[in-house]
């Protein structure tokens, strides 16, 4: 079967930089050649100029016993003295690190210098509890100042975080508990979700107890418990450890112990569509490298006078790398918001961005396209002239949203970064240098300075400008993964087997290079539809479905058809004004008309269906093995991952 992803939709709006903003830019064009001229030793200077090393290193990359790569092996660094105690040394202890604002409106403004205070008294409980270098501790928190502190205190003491995301059930904790083999669970009463307390202490005890016949839990010695739901919670004695009776009686003074580069820092589980979470593992010197490199370039980062804010929560891998590591690590003053978009008004987001002056703003499509359904009217009441750069994430970002969101919310003028990278690549892979790159709407862009990707087919072959194909990685990046927790068999399996023989990384996905060889990326390659011996990107379907000015948001599956083959079933979200006034059979007609003619007849929809949401992860992205079930007439499958699991009883209602 070919490879070659065939592509029919093209943008032509281009926006280069605000002279204004270039003339000021972190980031220079000077990166890519110097990295061009020696990819290990650019990496090299770049970790020496970012980071503490207590012992330099000699040795950038091992890649001896490929996929298994080692950086900066022979150095020795603390990750939280590299996110803290430094920059109270250099003078700016009293620089605001978190500005927290809780959902019901309550905030905190923690300082650098109370934010190291803190994490050095929970550093002294974990090792009074026994917790040392390479153990476990599993973190099942909401968006408060002390999820950040509890990260930052495991890897103070070289041990290794898992943090789970606060909406997961217990099954999901216990199955991430057992696999990493957790000592400690750092959690909380409860924390506030759309306007009320949800509860997590409970679903901890659930956890650790007898799930479906596995017995209790065999591993975990603790658990330390944060008050903030002030929800009532069953205790167990000997076990259970109010945060606010030890932490604050802890000693302020504990030395950070420097560890391998290699040391690891993290185990993150990625749901997968299909099977066993994979833990996915990064370890210390290579990964806070990267992260701190992108955090400073991407976002042209000023940590003296930004603001930024990244919406993800800490139990994503971007709430690890631009929420926790990333700022941290550059002096970043950043704000952290505990609840949902909507609570409790839809502005809630840019009240906060007009509240705090937020500069820097990072945030997911998914998102985006949410306030684009509600329209316009809310973000225009508040005051987002702070804002001068803008950043996406999570997949791929539709042309139409780009625009809005630069409009909108960017005033016109904010250059717009749409970053790719994985849980797997630990740091953002793909993105505009916001003072160097002419952006174009919906394009990823270029691989970042010291990153090296390409297009290929199924042989390995570059694809050649114009094409589309697979998405590799061809060289070892630092903050790579280093494994599967557990199972280095799988790790090899799954991203390095395809193209074993030439070394790259496989991530999963589509993509295209255009005339420029700028990246496109059409979605993950089990979402590629075979129509009528075409292979069509349901990315760029969806593209071509949200360029209407009545789509909100769109999603697009290949169902399985007599005469083409597969064919192309679209559920679009309605923009609210629309549905008011049309009616929903006009529309899907309208739309599929639409389809053929942006695009071409071949990838018009067989189906429209016009819905009010889509089936959603928490963390956004959407579950179109589900919609497929809908569109081939089958039993709805695996919905537990699912932020809201009656949305599938809902659509399937609409459509049959």
């Amino acid at each position: 079967m070919s490879s070659q992803i065939d592509h029919l939709f093209n943008e032509t709006r281009r926006f280069a930089p605000p002279e204004e903003f270039a003339a000021g830019a972190v980031a220079t064009a000077e990166l890519y050649e110097r990295a061009a001229e020696d990819h290990e030793e650019f990496w090299a200077e770049q970790s020496r100029a970012l980071l503490h090393w207590h012992t330099p290193f000699s040795r950038t990359l091992d890649w001896s016993n490929p996929p298994f790569a080692k950086w900066f092996d022979d150095g020795e660094l603390n990750v939280a003295y590299n996110c803290l105690d430094r920059h109270v040394e250099a003078g700016n202890g009293d620089r605001p690190a978190l500005l927290w604002e809780g959902e019901p409106g309550d905030a905190r403004v923690v300082t650098y210098a109370e934010l190291t205070e803190e994490v050095k008294r929970v550093a002294n409980v974990l090792t009074d509890l026994g917790v040392g270098a390479g153990d476990r501790v599993a973190i099942y928190l909401p968006m408060i100042p002390e999820a950040v502190a509890a990260m930052l205190a495991v890897a103070r003491v070289g041990a290794i975080h898992s943090v789970v995301f606060g909406g997961f059930s217990a099954d999901s904790l216990r199955a991430r508990i057992d696999d990493a083999g957790a000592k400690l669970v750092i959690t909380a009463d409860g924390g506030y979700r759309k306007g009320k307390v949800s509860a997590l202490k409970p679903a901890v005890d659930m956890a650790l107890a007898d799930r479906n016949g596995s017995g209790e839990q065999q591993t975990v010695e603790h658990v330390l418990v944060v008050r903030r739901g002030e929800n009532d919670v069953d205790w167990v004695d000997g076990r259970d450890i109010w945060w606010h009776d030890v932490v604050p009686a802890a000693s302020a003074s504990h030395e950070a112990q420097p560890f391998p580069a290699e040391n690891p820092l993290f185990i993150l589980y990625t749901s997968g569509t299909t099977g066993k979470p994979k833990g996915i593992l990064h370890t210390s010197g290579g990964y806070l490298t990267q992260v701190a490199f992108t955090h400073r370039n991407v976002f042209d980062l000023k940590p003296e006078s930004d603001v930024y804010w990244c919406t993800a929560d800490i139990g994503w891998v971007t709430g690890h790398s631009y929420v926790t590591y990333g700022p941290l690590a550059n002096g970043a003053t950043q704000v952290l918001y505990e609840g949902t978009p909507d609570t409790p008004h839809p502005g809630r987001w840019w009240e906060i961005i007009e509240k705090y002056k937020v500069s820097i703003f990072y945030t997911a499509p998914t998102a985006i396209r949410s306030f684009m359904k509600i329209g316009r009217a809310i973000p225009k009441k508040f005051d987002l002239s702070s804002l001068r750069l803008l950043g996406s994430v999570g997949e791929p970002i539709n042309p139409e949203a780009w625009m809005w969101y630069r409009k909108i919310i960017g005033g016109k003028t904010a250059p717009i970064v749409d970053t790719w990278w994985q849980t797997e690549t630990g740091a953002i892979m793909i993105s505009a240098l916001p003072g160097v790159t002419e952006t174009k709407p919906g394009s990823a862009q270029v691989p970042l300075p010291g990153i090296e990707i390409e297009v290929v087919d199924e042989s390995g072959d570059h694809v050649g400008e114009g094409n589309g194909g697979l998405l590799v990685v061809t060289k070892p990046w630092p903050s790579m993964l280093r494994g599967i927790w557990g199972d280095p068999d799988r790790f090899v399996e799954t991203y390095w087997e395809k193209f074993r023989d030439k070394g790259y990384y496989f991530a999963g996905d589509g993509a295209r290079l255009d005339e420029d060889g700028d990246v496109w990326l059409l979605g993950r390659v089990d979402d590629v539809m075979n129509v009528s011996g075409h292979r069509l990107s349901t990315a760029e379907i969806e593209s071509a479905l949200v360029a209407h000015e009545a789509t909100a948001e769109a999603a697009v599956v290949g169902a399985s058809d007599e005469t083409t083959g597969q064919a192309v079933v679209a559920f679009v979200i309605i923009k609210e004004s629309y549905l008011a006034e049309h009616s929903p059979e006009g529309l899907a007609n309208a739309l599929r008309q639409w389809v053929g003619e942006q695009i071409g007849p071949i990838a018009r929809p067989r189906d429209v269906y016009i819905v009010a949401e889509l089936p959603k992860t928490r963390s956004g992205k959407i579950m179109r093995r589900l919609l497929r079930d809908v569109a081939e007439g089958r039993e709805i499958g695996d919905t537990t991952t699912l932020a809201d699991t009656a949305v599938m009883s809902v659509i399937s209602a609409q459509v049959h």
